[in-house]
């Protein structure tokens, strides 16, 4: 009897340290520009619809822009993010996509898991942002957050691109 239970405690052990040493599906990654830091779980298209009605992101609704805990932006000097000042700190970065227009929101609770607990801090939100959305030609499988030369954040994923401006002091 003992060494079925022995026996049973080593597969069961085993089988856990396998599951721990598998990547994540969506590792947390980052990306830096002049003066700014972008951090955010990075989910893969794998197949799916990843934006609009019946996608795994649905147009009008609040996004964390990535995967499992919300992408955090921090912004080492005064900023303009898409023309209005932001304050050098971190913030939470979410989203509402839609087919024509992202609404951008930067918000400075940190630490929130996706946007589940939206609604009980949105009254601390900066002013929302509109940008235009561009259809690119190609699939990006990956979500991408990145920096180009002027320094604006460029979110891509599957055929979408959208672009904030950020100047820094």
């Amino acid at each position: 009897m003992r060494q079925l239970v022995f026996l049973s405690l080593i597969m069961v052990s085993a089988a856990f340290m396998e599951c721990s040493s598998q990547p994540p599906k969506s590792p947390r990654v980052s990306a830096e520009g002049k003066d700014v830091k972008v951090a955010y779980g990075q989910p893969s298209k794998r197949g799916r619809v990843i934006f609009g009605n019946g996608g795994l992101e649905p147009y009008g609704k609040v996004w964390r822009t990535g995967a499992n805990e919300a992408t955090e932006i921090t912004f080492a000097k005064d900023a303009t993010f898409g023309g209005q000042a932001v304050k050098a700190g971190t913030y939470t970065l979410f989203t509402i996509p839609d087919e024509k227009e992202w609404t951008v929101i930067l918000n400075p609770e940190l630490k929130q898991w996706g946007a589940y607990g939206y609604d009980k801090i949105k009254d601390k939100d900066l002013p929302h942002l509109k940008v235009p959305v561009k259809k690119l030609d190609s699939p990006v499988e990956k979500l991408t957050l990145k920096f180009d030369e002027k320094n604006s954040l460029v979110i891509e994923w599957d055929q979408t691109h959208v672009e904030v401006p950020i100047q820094t002091s």
